[in-house]
């Protein structure tokens, strides 16, 4: 089964806080099973949850505080990159060199998957190619909030206006997860 680390739901719990203050973070919970919402509130940072649970997560969250627009996923991303690259996980940041850190695909992934691999290839110069593979569960949500990830990790590394477009997702019938990551 597909695990993921706590530190995922807390970004995602942390950004509903954020940005529908404390009465959208209980409205959330309360749109869940008692059974997940007692595992949520009992998520540590460190620890690994099934993937399914942060999927209900998911599902909860856009539809009631992101107006039922996936894309508000792309916006989770980025407020997560900026909440653990600038604490647990800054170690990974390159400024000036974005293809070092994408280099650091495979790790970061473990980091937060318990399944699967990330790799990156570089194609150019500001661009390169990241694939996620044999992922034992994967979700619309959670791609988005990879584009909206790695988007931000690459402007806190120094890439101008970077964009990460997904031409390949399993959630849409691909093989695997592929990310076209171009800067300026």
């Amino acid at each position: 089964m597909q695990r993921v680390k706590g530190a995922v739901l807390k970004s995602r719990l942390a950004f509903v806080t954020e940005h529908a203050g404390m009465d959208g973070l209980q409205a959330v919970l309360a749109s869940l099973a008692a059974e997940d919402r007692k595992s949520i509130e009992a998520v540590l940072t460190i620890g690994w949850c099934p993937f399914e649970l942060g999927k209900k997560l998911d599902d909860a969250i856009v539809k009631v505080v992101g107006g039922g627009d996936p894309q508000f996923f792309r916006r989770l991303g980025r407020a997560s990159a900026d909440r653990n690259l600038t604490s647990l996980h800054k170690a990974f940041l390159t400024p000036g060199d974005p293809h070092a850190f994408l280099a650091k695909a495979q790790q970061i992934y473990g980091l937060y998957y318990q399944t699967g691999r990330r790799e990156y290839e570089r194609t150019g110069e500001h661009s390169g190619i990241v694939t996620t593979r044999d992922a034992e569960t994967f979700s619309t949500p959670d791609c988005l909030t990879v584009i909206g990830w790695y988007e931000r990790a690459l402007e806190m590394c120094g890439a101008t206006r970077p964009t990460v477009v997904e031409e390949e997702c399993r959630a849409q019938g691909g093989k695997v997860c592929r990310y076209s990551v171009r800067w300026e």
